[in-house]
């Protein structure tokens, strides 16, 4: 179900774009990008927080780590991961396929600035074997998202 809401999400919202299924497990970053024959950096990885009642998304490459302070100062307060159970029923997505296309409830969505290093970048896509390609602003146009600068920088 998960991966037919991100297939009619990009329909109607960016019908340029195709969702790809590979055989091979994208479930983590590595495997993403070794199943997409590029480097862990260029995969949109999508993480689940939480602050106080809000739910929301940060997309970031794939070898980014968040960055507390930044986040606290872009957010106004401590950010708190959601747990396995919570992302999927909020999101509709299996961890390993969680993105910002075909949410099964509204949500905030917030990419971080980490991935504008990239032409193209490859989130997943409601599945743990699929994905899209796309360009760091079309991604944003898509899911109306906001630019923020929350992860440490990827040279550190």
């Amino acid at each position: 179900m998960s991966l037919n809401s991100v297939r009619n999400h990009l329909a109607e919202a960016a019908p340029e774009l195709r969702v790809l299924e590979t055989d091979a497990s994208s479930a983590t970053v590595e495997l993403a990008a070794a199943a997409h024959g590029v480097e862990p950096a260029q995969i949109a990885k999508t993480l689940s927080f939480r602050l106080k009642d809000e739910v929301f998304l940060v997309v970031a490459r794939g070898d980014a780590r968040l960055d507390n302070k930044k986040a606290k100062t872009a957010f106004g307060g401590k950010v708190k991961m959601l747990g396995r159970e919570e992302v999927e029923e909020i999101t509709g997505h299996p961890v390993g396929g969680v993105c910002p296309f075909g949410l099964a409830s509204p949500l905030k969505v917030y990419l971080d600035e980490s991935l504008k290093a990239f032409d193209e970048v490859i989130p997943a896509a409601g599945a743990t074997n699929a994905a899209v390609r796309v360009s760091p602003v079309r991604m944003a146009e898509i899911t109306s998202g906001t630019w923020v600068d929350v992860c440490q920088d990827p040279a550190s």
